[in-house]
């Protein structure tokens, strides 16, 4: 027992050594200093490169959409390779790590699913371009611009300037309505008018809105609908279609007031449905 336990002492005591330990100290901070160094270097490589792609994408005239990409593809690419090279100064066998990986893949795949996922999402909204950055979208309720397209989100700003991050997996399994995807947009503004009013008038009203305003199309032409028949009034929509879909919302509210002040002008009534109310005790009485 006794020769035991002064065998343990004598491994402690070599393995613990100052000059040992001094030794492995050193090696490992110089390791690190010249992987701090290498990693810097890809970094300033980086910033080289991204000084000279920016005026090349810009002269190539390449879309916001694959301009971003490729910036950012070219980035982790760059980067990565900084990080290898890095890991390989430290003393880091980075193959064995890669096998190491391979073995634990499903593990760490199961557990990354959801971010795999969206890159993998990200780079098919690349391919497909169901829409590109600057466009007008409206995605599970939420409009606004898209700002950016990374690969991991989809970066939408609303009207009000919130910044929504939304998952691409979400953007590619969603229903996503464009408001700027196709060159022009048709404007739906509903309103009613009372059973005594004569459709015709309301309808040259309301078209007299919209024929005089350069900003929307005469083909194809305005249209007034009767789109319900009520008991205490007709339901009536314009359509029109707009030259600039960018436009769509302040035009759409300028319009509904454009119809308040024409109709009111012109003595158009616009009821309102009503409840009557009897006191029965009263009535009885």
């Amino acid at each position: 027992m006794k020769e035991f336990l002064s065998s343990i002492l004598a491994r402690l005591s070599k393995i613990f050594d100052p000059d040992a330990l001094g030794t492995t100290l050193a090696a490992f901070v110089t390791n690190l200093i010249v992987a701090i160094l290498v990693f810097t270097a890809f970094y300033l490589l980086w910033k080289l490169l991204d000084r000279l792609i920016r005026p090349v994408m810009s002269r190539a005239k390449l879309d916001a959409t694959t301009a971003r990409f490729a910036h950012t593809f070219l980035k982790y690419v760059v980067l990565t390779i900084g990080i290898v090279n890095a890991f390989d100064a430290i003393g880091i066998d980075t193959a064995a790590v890669i096998a190491s990986l391979g073995i634990a893949g499903l593990t760490i795949g199961f557990a990354a699913r959801d971010a795999l996922s969206n890159v993998i999402s990200g780079v098919f909204i690349f391919w497909d371009r169901p829409f590109v950055i600057g466009d007008l979208i409206e995605v599970e309720g939420h409009y606004g611009k898209v700002d950016n397209i990374t690969l991991r989100s989809t970066r939408v700003i609303t009207v009000d300037g919130k910044m929504l991050a939304i998952p691409n997996s979400t953007m590619v399994n969603s229903t996503v309505a464009s408001y700027t995807n196709f060159p022009n947009l048709r404007i739906d503004v509903g309103v009613t008018i009372g059973v005594e009013e004569q459709v015709e008038r309301a309808r040259q009203i309301l078209l007299g809105l919209v024929r005089e305003d350069p900003d929307y199309m005469t083909e194809p032409p305005p249209s007034v609908v009767v789109t319900q028949l009520n008991d205490y009034n007709v339901a009536l929509e314009l359509r029109a279609w707009l030259k600039n879909e960018r436009k769509h919302i302040p035009k759409r509210h300028a319009l509904r007031e454009a119809i308040f002040e024409a109709f009111t002008v012109a003595g158009v009534d616009m009821p309102f449905e009503t409840l009557v109310t009897y006191n029965v005790g009263s009535a009885a009485s």
